[in-house]
């Protein structure tokens, strides 16, 4: 049964939609808004609550839609908003909360704002971006770097004056120290919630406020050859600043004004700073995104620590949440290979807090090698050769042995794998024991069991490739048993407290074994173990 009311955010699992590689709906090569209302029918299939979309509003596409020309509109290249009115009316009837993807720290050059902004320095719009003089040898203001290599100023010869962009120099950040700022913002958060939209996720939200003073950012004493250029200096004054959380606040006012509705933010911060995120009495974003598993590493005591630190600094009724996968790290069944890639979907799905997949990692999609002459990604175009083009994460989902995997019946827009014959929904759904079916039935024990989604989170001590924890609500719980190895595994009871049924196994070959005395996996197996009151039929 769908979970309902104010916090259906804290039993939902929400599903990330690339809705360039999603399904294209008119043979263009590229997916759309069309394309996403017919594989609703999947997504109800496969139990998630809540689908994000990255961004589908007009933009010259030089970041591929992160960067902004028109923020209340739909570009031609996805759609119409016909398309889009009719995708909220078709995914509430589906039972599914739609969220979109909000740009607020920088726009495109293209947008309206800017354009103004830049035409002259009296211009009312000026100071709606971040202008500085040159620096006394005409240079940059300061040591500022972009993300996406070089400079973080580009110099403005009309009007004599750099700009700062986090990012493209074709996406200059907007100046959040200006209220007008927030007001327009904020209108096109009203909007889009008009139009029914459960929420945003909220791109690069720790970026929105700048040093006040400009001040150089030191250097990063941990930098080596082989990370991209940016990490060369902390962005100590450049992100993080105490003032995001002002402006976070009023974000939250907008979606507060609106029943039942969540705000998401992209942070990527070690936890004890994340935790700020959750604001001043839990009046920030709703769910900070905890992205600690993109980059953990792949052994049980180094998640069994990750999920410690995390638990131990989030606020009072602060509701966690747990990331694998997005649309700027590499796949996870490639990070940790396709057996564990199975541990890593029952580590998800029975945390506490809300989960989101990324979609085709519940087909085990994997990370796609793009040649040169087909990159795409400007980082890696503007970064080559050490490994940060995002391409190869955001290749067309994989439905079925066609041509062009159902897709589209275009080339699409980035490459196929050479195993979407093998590795595609209709073949996966066809076997039983297929990752995708064992997703499925992660969603939908967590769905009917409350310890899953309500219960806390208790470690159990463990040793060597094992990770244990249980999920206890009231007098049910559930324990959940991960071999973080490929050898097999025991466990006595006496240590760990077991007793019960398996409810679920990452090979979906022994629900309703009694577990009496000892626990043996084999190697990349995990196991959910049914306690009182846990057994479902």
């Amino acid at each position: 049964m769908k979970q309902v009311g104010e916090f259906w955010w804290r039993q939902g699992v929400f599903y990330q939609i690339y809705p360039r590689s999603f399904q294209d709906s008119n043979d263009d090569g590229v997916g759309d808004i069309r394309g996403v209302i017919d594989r609703l029918p999947y997504l109800q299939a496969l139990g998630i609550d809540a689908i994000w979309l990255s961004p589908i509003f007009p933009s010259p596409m030089a970041d591929f839609g992160y960067d902004i020309a028109d923020y209340t509109g739909i570009d031609p290249l996805f759609g119409n908003m016909a398309d889009f009115e009719a995708l909220v009316a078709a995914a509430h009837e589906s039972g599914l909360k739609l969220i979109l993807d909000l740009v607020p720290n920088h726009t495109s050059d293209q947008h309206p704002w800017f354009i103004e902004s830049r035409s002259s320095r009296d211009n009312p719009k000026r100071n709606w971006y971040i202008w500085h003089e040159p620096s006394a040898d005409g240079g940059p203001p300061n040591n500022w770097l972009s993300e996406f290599g070089g400079s973080a100023w580009e110099y403005d010869a009309a009007t004599r004056q750099y700009y700062y962009h986090a990012f493209l120099a074709k996406q200059p950040d907007l100046n959040w120290r200006n209220p007008e700022v927030h007001q327009a913002i904020h209108d096109v958060m009203r909007f889009w919630l008009g139009k029914g939209v459960d929420g945003f996720r909220v791109d690069v939200i720790w970026h929105l406020i700048k040093d006040a003073n400009f001040r150089d950012n030191p250097p990063n004493p941990d930098f080596r050859e082989g990370l991209p250029p940016s990490e060369k200096l902390l962005p100590l004054h450049t992100a993080d600043q105490a003032e995001v959380h002002d402006a976070i606040a009023g974000m939250r006012h907008v979606v507060d004004e609106f029943p039942s509705r969540v705000l998401i933010g992209e942070i990527y911060l070690p936890p004890e700073r994340l935790a700020s995120y959750y604001g001043r009495d839990l009046g920030g974003a709703h769910l900070p995104f905890n992205f600690a598993l993109l980059s953990a590493p792949w052994n049980a005591r180094a998640l069994e620590k990750i999920i410690h630190d995390y638990e131990a600094v989030l606020p009072t009724g602060a509701w966690p949440n747990w990331v694998l996968g997005n649309h700027d790290r590499p796949r996870v069944a490639s990070r940790v290979g396709m057996e564990q890639a199975r541990i890593a979907a029952m580590l998800l799905l029975t945390l506490r807090g809300t989960p989101t997949l990324y979609y085709g990692d519940e087909i085990g999609m994997h990370q796609v090698a793009i040649a040169p002459d087909q990159v795409r990604d400007p980082f890696e175009k503007n970064v080559p050769g050490i490994g940060v083009g995002r391409d190869g994460c955001r290749t067309p989902m994989q439905w079925d042995a066609t041509r062009y995997a159902g897709f589209s019946r275009s080339t699409p827009w980035l490459p196929l794998p050479d195993d979407f014959r093998r590795e595609n929904v209709v073949n996966l759904e066809a076997d039983a024991r297929s990752i995708l079916n064992l997703y499925k039935a992660l969603i939908n024990l967590r769905r009917k069991l409350p310890q899953l989604t309500d219960g806390v989170y208790v470690p159990i001590a463990a040793q060597g490739d094992l990770l244990l924890y249980r999920r206890q609500s009231n007098d049910s719980s559930a324990l959940i048993a991960l071999n973080l190895g490929d050898e097999p595994v025991s466990i006595a009871s006496e240590a760990a407290g077991l007793s019960g049924e398996i409810l679920l196994s990452t090979f979906l070959d022994r629900q309703g074994e009694k577990v009496r005395g000892a626990l043996d996996l084999r190697g990349n197996e995990g196991v959910i173990i049914g306690t009182a009151g846990a057994q479902v039929g």
